[in-house]
């Protein structure tokens, strides 16, 4: 027989995971969530007999799983344009998306005489992010800024610049990127690009080889 309690803590999990889903600014974030809430809502609405809840939340579960497939699916354009390093839309960019900017760069402060490197990145002809990089050495370069807007934050950026755009620096005679990640997040990012552990001038930073 089945166990009250157990049903009404999936039903409390269900409304937390649809209430976090609305929070989110990242749809690819939004649409896995709430795909989650969805299912243990459809498996509540199915165990307490709610044949209208268990059927609604499973069409929500496939309406999810369809957007999820187009955006894996969509083959985007992705682009890079290179800059001057006081481009007065880079500076008004970086002040409207300072707040975002500084959840996963909390130390970041734009200083353009820095900048080696300052590209815009397009998707389908779309400003969605940021890439600054310095010299940092012999054959390094530092990477002080690689921001994505949220509604982009699906991870095929960063695989274009770090698969792609990069090749520039290689011909340019760098064997290396590197940084120091100042979040879990922006290192657990940085893993997922291919970036691993390294001691450089007895610091911790995180290298990706060209």
């Amino acid at each position: 027989m089945l166990n009250i309690d157990l049903l009404e803590w999936i039903g409390y999990l269900a409304s937390v995971l649809i209430l976090t889903s609305m929070l989110m600014s990242s749809f690819l974030k939004l649409r896995i969530i709430n795909m989650s809430g969805a299912a243990l809502f459809s498996i509540y609405g199915f165990m307490i007999g709610a044949l209208p809840v268990g059927i609604l939340n499973a069409c929500i579960v496939f309406a999810n799983i369809y957007h999820l497939y187009n955006i894996y699916k969509t083959k985007d354009s992705f682009n890079s344009l290179e800059i001057r390093r006081d481009n007065r839309y880079l500076v008004a960019f970086i002040d409207y998306y300072k707040k975002d900017i500084i959840k996963y760069f909390p130390k970041f402060q734009y200083h353009d005489c820095m900048n080696t490197y300052t590209y815009m990145i397009l998707r389908n002809m779309a400003v969605a992010g940021v890439f600054l990089a310095r010299e940092y050495g012999d054959k390094l370069l530092y990477i002080g800024l690689d921001y994505v807007i949220p509604e982009y934050r699906d991870l095929k950026i960063g695989k274009y610049v770090y698969r792609e755009k990069i090749k520039k620096f290689k011909e340019d005679g760098y064997e290396r990127v590197c940084t120091i990640p100042q979040t879990d997040s922006h290192a657990k990012y940085l893993e997922k690009m291919g970036f691993v552990k390294e001691i450089i001038n007895d610091e911790d930073h995180y290298v990706y080889k060209l």
